[in-house]
């Protein structure tokens, strides 16, 4: 077995995908909470800016994966009308418990489907619209995963991914001081959990930055990809469209 990293750890590639459910399975309760305490509320901004970007229309399939919560879920929905479908998966039974609880809740009802992003259980040339928000870099072969989201987009299908990358430069040590003094602190006092928040800090400074992310989905097969960073870089959409 090939070493990978969970955080800042190395651990074998056989432990990841277990250890990251234990951090999901602790903070699912408490996930749309934090995030919003987390990202002062700009969390809602880079979703509705993705759904921007993505060019949804009546009528699409789109596949929401580790869509959690089912915040993409819901608002794709409201896009695709009664015509298109979206099915809102994720590896995590309990952070997908707690987004069909909530879309129900809304009165949304979606196809639901716990499944692992890098085996998709959906034919080849099945979607419209395929989206991963802040989950590609939990996933132990991003490359792996990448090349099933673009087998499973029909020809002309676009992927949009929505994850935290490299901000600039003057906000670097800000940034890193309130990711590993701040956020802890904020999930031991809300969610009883600061480990948790200690490892989502780590995971983002090892995920791939702009650049890099970019490379890997051109060699997964999109013909061509846009990077839009916003907030200063904090997070990009990179939207990556099979040829």
């Amino acid at each position: 077995m090939s070493d990978t990293h969970f955080g800042f750890e190395t651990v074998d590639e056989s432990q990841k995908a277990g250890r990251v459910r234990g951090v999901f399975d602790s903070v699912a309760s408490k996930y749309d909470v934090m995030n919003d305490l987390m990202s002062m509320g700009l969390h809602r901004l880079w979703k509705a800016y993705t759904i921007g970007v993505s060019g949804v229309r009546a009528g699409d399939r789109v596949l929401d994966i580790a869509g959690g919560t089912g915040d993409l879920a819901k608002a794709f929905a409201e896009r695709v009308g009664d015509s298109g479908t979206v099915v809102h998966t994720d590896i995590n039974a309990a952070m997908l418990q707690q987004g069909r609880e909530r879309l129900l809740n809304e009165g949304v009802v979606l196809p639901t489907v716990i499944c692992d992003a890098e085996q998709l259980p959906f034919a080849s040339d099945s979607f419209d619209i395929v989206t991963v928000a802040f989950g590609l870099r939990n996933m132990t072969h991003k490359e792996r995963a990448l090349a099933e989201m673009c087998r499973v987009l029909k020809p002309g299908g676009k992927l949009l991914v929505l994850e935290f990358s490299k901000v600039i430069e003057p906000l670097r040590k800000p940034y890193d001081w309130y990711s590993f003094n701040i956020l802890p602190r904020l999930g031991k006092l809300v969610a009883g959990d600061a480990d948790s928040y200690r490892y989502l800090a780590e995971s983002i400074r090892m995920h791939p930055d702009q650049a890099t992310l970019k490379a890997m989905m051109k060699a997964a097969g999109f013909g061509h990809v846009d990077v839009h960073n916003l907030t200063a870089g904090l997070v990009a959409v990179h939207a990556g469209l099979k040829c």
